[in-house]
């Protein structure tokens, strides 16, 4: 192991010393690469950053929604045995309306696409970020 650091130590002087053997526009030429390159990558990495915090910001918003929309199934669940009850107390049967359950599963349905919608955007999310730590 210390044979190979001494190896990779002698190419970096190397490296080193052929840079410092370079005509001054070589290395002019050299820096300006190295200074375009920098800037690629801080264009590239401010870009991750304003689409990660989109991405937040869409997730929140998301989860919101979300939350209000599970709030009012609650309240229509509510309202639906209410309802039961009281023709409950009108005949011993107890048929939910039809108009009732059809309200009941819509918004069962839009929670849960709602909820396959935060998962997609969590998952690109960690992609982003996982994309983000590489650059």
């Amino acid at each position: 192991e210390v044979q190979k650091l001494n190896q990779q130590l002698e190419e970096k002087n190397g490296e080193i010393q052929q840079m410092i053997n370079q005509p001054p526009y070589e290395k002019e030429r050299e820096i300006l690469r190295l200074q375009k390159t920098l800037a690629e990558r801080e264009k590239a990495q401010a870009t991750s950053d304003v689409l990660c915090r989109s991405l937040t910001d869409e997730t929140h918003q998301l989860q919101r929604k979300l939350a209000s929309t599970a709030e009012m199934c609650q309240r229509l669940a509510k309202c639906l045995e209410e309802k039961q009850r009281k023709e409950k107390g009108n005949s011993d049967e107890q048929i939910p309306t039809e108009r009732s359950n059809q309200v009941f599963l819509h918004l069962l349905y839009n929670e849960t696409s709602l909820q396959t919608l935060i998962c997609n955007l969590q998952e690109e999310n960690r992609m982003l970020k996982q994309k983000v730590a590489h650059v």
